[in-house]
């Protein structure tokens, strides 16, 4: 087992301020204690905090040169430590091996190299007249990261922060740490300079609501449930500092009637199952004719069928355990929900798969004739549970799909200019036609309670950057 009981603060490995309250990290594919870390408390960030403002001064009036060599260099670092990152998203969080060496480690690369190229082009300043409008950093941020896809989180919040030339207090998720631990190593490693990357493991309730409040940090920079998002905006609304959320998602998934039925319907369902479920974009509720909702069940019920559940370390792994008892307890729940609303259960169901009675793991769960106003249609389920919901014609489609307090992400596959025409209706921060793969330029977030502002590409690297106009610049 390894123990971890320091964080990363002013560019050295510390203690503690009130001691070590240590926390345990499961691996949940056999719910053993695989490390133990220690939580933090909010002298820990009044200690970071402080190191990030000191080294503001000096960190945002660096060079565009000189930002992009350490970007290269973090990026270099990084690579050579790549298989590490893959295996320990896969052992503290459950993805199986392949996705984190193809996805979550991945992405973690794909937002540095975003950075450096947005960098690399970038205006800092632009002359209107007499005026010049000047983009300048905003200062020392707070970010909070989640534990299903945490390099992803962590590196599309702090490789623009860095390009902008912020200062930042990073609190991972102490449900899977291990891998942000490896990340402040690559960062200590390619030579950040002292204060401008710190790091903090704590939970939401003491050290996420310390930063939130936090009169020396300027932002807030969050990822999660919706619940705790509304807990940091609260928490940072008495100091009015900027808050970017990305939150909670129920991305409706409409499948047209001039759709390729199987590819839709099978892709559709495999990737509302893929990292188990854990994505706030999956989309889980697929609206398909009320006509062809038979043909539906029957592509989504083998699709589910065939989804292998197991090691995460295993060669023909389609997808591991959820990452907690919590979680697995959550999921269990919901799918009795829907069995009791009357939602017909075409597939899976409660309990764990034969066989696979130590760890969390969760059958792959298909529901049918489900109407909007079922829990399992309201609420994020966080786990491998498809609803399918028919629809009678375009317009009623369109309807059920807003019908959410979420925005996140939408999905429509059909004859593209008709898929077009509908995703446009769609109210959501992306909408991907035809199984359209993510796109790191294109900015993600959501409407209405899945978040405000935006992540990735030109727009997520804005978020962290003011507006000052010099009036009479010219004079």
């Amino acid at each position: 087992m390894k123990t971890h009981h320091q964080f990363y603060i002013n560019g050295e490995w510390v203690d503690p301020a009130e001691g070590v309250n240590s926390f345990d990290v499961i691996n949940p594919s056999n719910e053993e204690v695989i490390a133990q870390i220690a939580l933090g408390t909010p002298a820990d960030v009044d200690k970071a905090v402080a190191a990030a403002q000191a080294a503001f001064d000096s960190f945002s009036q660096t060079s565009v040169e000189e930002r992009l060599a350490l970007l290269g260099k973090i990026v270099e670092i990084y690579q050579s430590r790549y298989d590490e990152v893959a295996e320990t998203i896969s052992q503290e969080m459950g993805a199986p091996l392949s996705l984190s060496k193809a996805a979550q480690a991945a992405t973690g690369l794909g937002h540095f190299a975003q950075a450096i190229e947005i960098l690399q082009g970038f205006e800092w300043e632009e002359t209107k007249g007499k005026t010049v409008i000047r983009k300048e950093p905003i200062g020392v941020v707070g970010m909070i990261t989640p534990w299903n896809w945490p390099i992803n989180q962590i590196s599309c919040k702090v490789a623009p922060a860095l390009a902008a030339g912020c200062t930042m207090v990073l609190k991972p998720t102490e449900i899977a740490p291990l891998n942000a631990i490896l990340f402040a190593e690559v960062m200590d490693a390619a030579g950040v300079p002292a204060g401008v990357f710190n790091m903090i493991n704590g939970d939401g309730p003491t050290v996420g609501e310390a930063m939130s409040s936090h009169p020396g940090i300027d932002m807030m920079s969050f990822t999660g449930s919706t619940r705790a998002g509304i807990s940091v905006a609260k928490g940072a609304a008495d100091t009015v500092k900027r808050v970017a959320q990305e939150l909670g998602g129920k991305s409706a998934n409409i499948i047209l009637d001039d759709a390729d039925f199987q590819s839709a319907i099978e892709g559709g369902a495999r990737h509302c199952f893929l990292n188990s479920g854990q994505s706030c974009n999956a989309p889980t509720r697929m609206l398909v004719p009320e006509g062809r909702q038979d043909e539906a069940k029957e592509i989504a019920k083998k699709a589910a069928e065939t989804t292998k559940v197991g090691d995460p370390f295993g060669e023909d792994t389609s997808i591991g355990p959820v990452v907690s008892e919590v979680q697995f307890n959550k999921i269990q729940g919901l799918i009795e929900k829907g069995i009791e609303e009357g939602a017909e259960l075409v597939t899976g169901g409660p309990g764990k798969p034969d066989g696979l009675n130590a760890g969390y793991y969760v059958r792959p769960t298909v529901f049918a004739n489900v109407n909007n106003d079922m829990t399992i249609a309201r609420e994020e389920i966080f786990g491998p549970v498809l609803s399918i919901l028919p629809y009678k014609d375009e317009e009623e489609a369109v309807q059920i799909a807003n019908d959410t307090d979420y925005g996140l992400f939408g999905y429509v596959s059909g004859d593209t200019e008709h898929a077009k025409k509908i995703a446009n209706r769609i109210r959501a921060g992306s909408v991907a036609i035809n199984g359209a793969q993510a796109d790191f330029t294109a900015p993600f977030g959501g409407y209405k309670q899945s978040g405000n502002g935006r992540e990735w590409g030109p727009f997520g690297f804005e978020e962290f950057l003011e507006t000052k106009a010099v009036v009479g610049y010219e004079s």
